[in-house]
Formats: structure tokens, C-alpha cells, sequence
């Protein structure tokens, strides 16, 4: 089955991707809500792009490295903004989306 070899991946795309919505929701209840809109935007955009790539990586897409590059690429970006701002859900999605970036790099190389 093609989503075995890819199991740890698929994993931490799913976890980034429910992190990330978490986060998105949680920026939107903060003090300052226009100085999260670019953490908010990536939260998005990193979450539909980890569901992709765990749909992708599970039915044994050919193209599942080729967006796992571009699904690492969007982690670290996310990650980067994240780490930026002090409140905990911002936080934990850094790390989360860091540890995905690293998973997806792995897969992305293992083509």
C-alpha cells in the first residue's frame, strides 16, 4: 500500500494541518488581530497544503514529492512567522510546522 512508506509523513501533515487551523482560530481571538494577519494567512495556507500532501502521499501520487517540497517550503515559512509572536498557540504551531517541514523534506529527497 502506498501510504505505509509514507505513514510518518502523512502523520505530521495531518497533525501541522489541525495545528494550524488551531492557530489560525486562536490568532483571530487575540488583542491585536491585524498584527497576526500574516501568521493567519500562512496558518491557512499551510493547513490546505498539509491535507494535499497527506491525500497526495496516500493514494501514491507521483506528484506527492514534488509537493512535499513546496508543502516543506510552507511549513518553515509558517513556522518562521509563528515563532514571531509570544502566545502559546503560535508557539506549539511553530514546532509543529518546523517538525513537518522536516518530515516532508525527508519524503521530497527520498524521490
Amino acid at each position: 500500500m502506498p501510504h505505509e512508506k509514507f505513514q510518518s509523513c502523512i502523520d505530521a501533515c495531518y497533525a501541522c494541518a489541525t495545528q494550524c487551523d488551531h492557530c489560525a482560530v486562536s490568532c483571530l481571538q487575540e488583542q491585536d488581530v491585524k498584527s497576526m494577519a500574516r501568521c493567519i494567512k500562512l496558518d491557512m495556507d499551510c493547513a490546505q497544503i498539509c491535507h494535499l500532501a497527506a491525500s497526495y502521499m496516500a493514494r501514491g501520487s507521483e506528484f506527492a514529492h514534488a509537493l512535499c517540497r513546496l508543502c516543506a517550503d510552507v511549513c518553515q515559512a509558517c513556522a518562521e512567522e509563528c515563532a514571531k509572536h509570544q502566545v502559546d498557540h503560535c508557539q506549539h504551531c511553530a514546532q509543529v510546522c518546523r517538525q513537518c517541514a522536516q518530515e516532508c523534506e525527508r519524503m521530497a529527497q527520498a524521490a
